[in-house]
């Protein structure tokens, strides 16, 4: 497996999207196992854990989806193409396993809370989709640099055309793609970040 002494600020510092991936590189089944576990630490509302990571692996698979996403060769070159999606209706699915490590008074409070504050709010419950995939891509993604690997988040593809490829449930969300793998080429400079002021408000934007 591999290993790297990066702390978590140089695996921030030092993350970037990488285009071109050494094709011939495996990861171990240990090393995927591995990256999920850590993926799965990520927080998510109600700790519902309502994303979903497909794990692409068939060549012929990888090569349909590729095709409609813009023929970019990381879909294909990378050693691993993970797709987060996430269950729509997670908020309704057994709630009570979301909390069946608690103690029982925090169950009473929670369980009986987390389907009626999702109910009937489609808008709300796809959110929280593309929240809990947003942090748990994240984690992947430092994770995989931590273990001295690259990825590319990319949502430069036809989602419905992928969505049929993978044969995504009716009542789930498609969010992104994530290549993850060995970098292949020198990655451009980083491009320079927005000033703070044009980032960051205080206390509340101006009138």
């Amino acid at each position: 497996m591999t290993h790297t002494n990066m702390t978590p600020l140089e695996a921030i510092e030092s993350r970037r999207s990488v285009k071109h991936f050494d094709s011939a590189h495996q990861m171990t089944d240990d090393e995927i196992a591995r990256l999920i576990g850590l993926a799965k630490l990520a927080p998510s509302s109600f700790n519902m854990q309502n994303y979903r990571f497909v794990l692409v692996r068939d060549p012929e698979l990888r090569s349909q989806i590729r095709a409609v996403a813009w023929d970019q060769s990381q879909v294909t070159d990378a050693s691993l193409l993970v797709i987060l999606c996430a269950d729509l209706t997670a908020h309704a699915n057994e709630p009570q396993r979301y909390w069946a490590h608690a103690p029982q008074e925090v169950q009473d409070i929670l369980v009986p809370a987390l389907t009626p504050f999702y109910e009937g709010k489609p808008t709300l419950i796809r959110d929280e989709a593309m929240r809990s995939t947003g942090f748990a891509g994240m984690t992947l993604m430092l994770a995989a640099r931590g273990m001295g690997y690259d990825s590319c988040p990319m949502i430069g593809f036809d989602a419905e055309a992928v969505a049929k490829l993978i044969n995504l449930p009716a009542d789930h969300a498609l969010s992104f793609m994530l290549a993850i793998g060995k970098q292949a080429k020198p990655v451009w400079p980083r491009g320079e970040r927005l000033p703070d002021s044009e980032v960051v408000i205080q206390d509340r934007f101006p009138t």
